[in-house]
């Protein structure tokens, strides 16, 4: 842990040895870190110097240089300085780096964007390859600050679902606000619910259409990944990174679009259902309807009890069934179960 400090795997050894014992000759910590004798002396010698221990000799002992740490009967003896006064300029510094890392990431960051020379062909790049495609499409995910847009579409192609789920695990873990919008289609990949199931608890927000026209993802709102059709690459799978401009700008309206006529999807205890949307509630005829069909009554029946047409019960039905995002009659009712519809 204090490597983030500065300190070495060598360092933090031998420091954290210190930390348990009030005081201990450089052969001590020899034996208890395993380290090399020469190599636990330099460490003495440069932890001394910058601050981080002190020598600790007992009254009346004769101290040796830690150098020199086989010479004398009496070998010198090391205490750690107090760690809130010798760690505290280490941790300011780090600070310090950050915040001037920061800085340089904004101003390279707003210099690219005012560039008054960009050509054309800036706003759009193509890339080529299976690697070159999973490169890309990490760099947008782990890269991005605050939000990132995702379509899914069918199976993976060129980035596995295990590496994906491991760049969405990283955006989850910072903060970034993840929202992704689903064709039915992509439900059909093999254990692919558990998965979004666990997405979910860990703070994604997904939502369900029956089709989208595209795969896509754009990290906050500056750049864009969509892929294209592997013909026109020779088979090898090849995507476009679409930079800030009015392309860019047409697929985030077209995320938003489809968000907001997607349906959110909820995490259960195997997988992930649809929830039907708040002012898509069934009717107080459709109701009717499903009562009766949760008793087992045919369509047929229904019809003739309610003074109905078998199609408009069958229409209810399929209306009821698209409410639920429900495949089966069974699914419907245990949707209509769980929403408390009846």
């Amino acid at each position: 842990m204090l490597q983030a400090l500065g300190l070495g795997p060598a360092e933090e050894a031998v420091y954290t040895t210190l930390l348990a014992h009030p005081t201990a000759s450089a052969q001590e910590l020899v034996r208890q870190t395993g380290l090399e004798e020469a190599e636990t002396t330099r460490v003495l010698l440069d932890l001394a110097a910058r601050g981080l221990v002190a020598i600790a000799a007992e009254t009346g002992s004769r101290v040796t240089d830690p150098a020199d740490s086989g010479a004398g009967p009496q070998p010198a003896r090391y205490r750690l300085t107090p760690p809130s006064v010798a760690l505290a300029p280490f941790l300011v510094e780090q600070r310090n780096a950050l915040h001037r890392a920061e800085t340089a990431f904004s101003m390279l960051t707003e210099q690219y964007r005012t560039t008054a020379a960009h050509p054309a062909g800036s706003v759009m790049e193509v890339v080529v390859g299976v690697e070159q495609v999973a490169h890309r499409f990490h760099q947008l995910q782990r890269g991005a600050q605050w939000e990132l847009l995702v379509f899914l579409v069918g199976e993976p192609i060129a980035v596995p679902r295990e590496a994906a789920d491991a760049s969405e695990s990283f955006a989850l873990d910072h903060g970034v606000d993840f929202r992704v919008v689903a064709a039915k289609n992509y439900l059909d990949v093999p254990d692919v619910a558990g998965d979004m199931r666990a997405a979910i608890t860990a703070g994604l927000k997904l939502r369900l259409v029956e089709s989208l026209p595209l795969k896509m993802v754009v990290s906050d709102r500056e750049r864009a990944m969509v892929p294209l059709d592997m013909t026109d690459s020779g088979g090898e799978p090849s995507a476009i990174v679409v930079h800030r401009s009015g392309l860019l700008t047409a697929l985030v309206h077209l995320f938003e679009k489809e968000w907001a006529q997607a349906r959110p999807l909820y995490a259960t205890t195997t997988g992930v259902q649809a929830k039907a949307k708040a002012d898509q509630r069934p009717t107080e005829g459709e109701l009717e309807v499903l009562t009766l069909l949760l008793a087992g009554i045919s369509d047929r029946r229904a019809a003739s009890q309610l003074g109905l047409s078998v199609r408009t019960v069958e229409r209810r039905t399929r209306r009821l069934m698209d409410l639920a995002g429900a495949d089966s009659r069974l699914q419907l009712g245990w949707h209509a179960a769980r929403a408390d519809w009846l």
